[in-house]
């Protein structure tokens, strides 16, 4: 571990979306100091009372790590930094030996990241070691749909890593039912992207969806660890989250998967377990890891007592570790329109587990409303064009 430094210096929060803003509100309310960075002064993040605001042309390639070099020279010692962005992460890996005496970087070998980065790649490693994962076929060319055909339907098509790219026109994944529909949806994302995966459905809603959010620190320490549930998805059964809150009941069970594969596999840094709960066995079964960067809903551990990004600044800078305090009834972190899209789409259905939790939204917080009330005003704007 690093020797103990002074507590002035900043953390650095490269993205600016509702993942950066909850890091930057977790980091500010444990009196650490910030510097966000993103291309737009008008994201989320970059819109908090917290922080110095730091204007970048890309948060990746060669413009940023210059941006970061110099930024870094600035300081007596090296900065924390906190990636919120894949395109950062490939990024700060590649250039580690570059950014290494300007930034305090915990993260496993480059080509182990990549591989975990990618659907495939952790499908390999997962299997290697022995955890539970659904099985998956990779589509690289319209020939390996052939291979398709042994899987059990219905399946989860979707793409090998994040691809901006595909995000723009497709779905974050698709259910299909047979190798038929995965034949005519290839067809038209093929000129867009070719390297997809067709992976057997875990049975169950989006409530039965988990994650495990970690900073881990030297020879596969568990520095801080959370463990929480979906509530609502958007879209519904195969998208990210809409809403979230605490799993104490598995809490040890998820905590104990995670950190046995990411010791298996090599892992340190800040990373996380997506699982779901399969309701015909009632077995965990791994999904994805996010690695090397904050999760979207990393807040969520924050507001139950948890701030793993606090955590991981007081560990990295040799400081004393935070004491962790669960909130005993849990706290729900909202994103609130893809929240309701979800809840309508869904049928109106409520949460019984969380019953009676009190509902963080994602944007407001009486002491830093900034971001909420450009949401809100944004969305006052586009009703009135609308009506106009």
């Amino acid at each position: 571990m690093n020797s103990p430094q002074n507590t002035s210096l900043p953390a650095v929060v490269v993205g600016g979306g509702l993942n950066a803003l909850g890091v930057v509100r977790s980091l500010g309310a444990a009196g650490i100091p910030v510097i966000v960075v993103d291309t737009s002064p008008k994201s989320p993040a970059m819109r908090s009372r917290y922080g110095r605001k730091l204007l970048c042309h890309s948060l990746e390639g060669d413009a940023f790590v210059e941006r970061m070099i110099n930024l870094g020279k600035q300081y007596p010692a090296p900065l924390m930094l906190f990636a919120t962005e894949e395109k950062t992460v490939e990024t700060i890996s590649a250039r580690r030996t570059s950014l290494a005496p300007w930034f305090r970087l915990r993260q496993p070998e480059h080509e182990r990241l990549m591989a975990l980065m990618h659907k495939q790649g952790f499908q390999e490693l997962a299997e290697a070691v022995g955890a539970p994962v659904p099985r998956t076929v990779r589509i690289e060319g319209k020939a390996d749909l052939a291979r398709i055909h042994d899987l059990t339907y219905p399946c989860v098509f979707k793409p090998s890593k994040k691809d901006y790219g595909y995000g723009a026109r497709f779905k974050k994944a698709y259910k299909v039912a047979s190798p038929a529909e995965v034949a005519a949806l290839y067809e038209e994302i093929f000129p867009v992207l070719a390297d997809m995966v067709v992976q057997e459905w875990i049975e169950g809603s989006d409530a039965d969806v988990y994650f495990c959010l970690q900073y881990v620190g030297a020879d596969g320490q568990v520095v801080s660890s959370f463990s929480g549930r979906k509530i609502r998805a958007w879209p519904p059964r195969i998208g990210g989250t809409a809403s979230c809150t605490a799993a104490w009941e598995v809490a040890d069970e998820l905590t104990d998967m995670t950190r046995t594969f990411f010791r298996q596999v090599g892992f340190v840094g800040m990373g996380s377990m997506e699982y779901k709960r399969d309701a015909r066995d009632g077995r965990f079964y791994m999904v994805e890891p996010t690695v090397a960067r904050t999760d979207f809903q990393e807040e969520v551990a924050s507001l139950n007592g948890v701030n793993i990004p606090a955590a991981a600044y007081h560990y990295e800078m040799g400081l004393p570790a935070l004491p962790v305090q669960h909130i005993a009834t849990p706290q729900i972190w909202r994103e609130p329109v893809s929240d309701r899209w979800s809840f309508h789409e869904g049928g109106r259905q409520d949460d019984p587990r969380s019953r009676g939790h009190a509902v963080r939204d994602a944007y407001w917080r009486w002491h830093d409303p900034q971001p909420w009330i450009d949401l809100v005003t944004k969305r006052l704007g586009a009703k009135l064009g609308r009506f106009a």
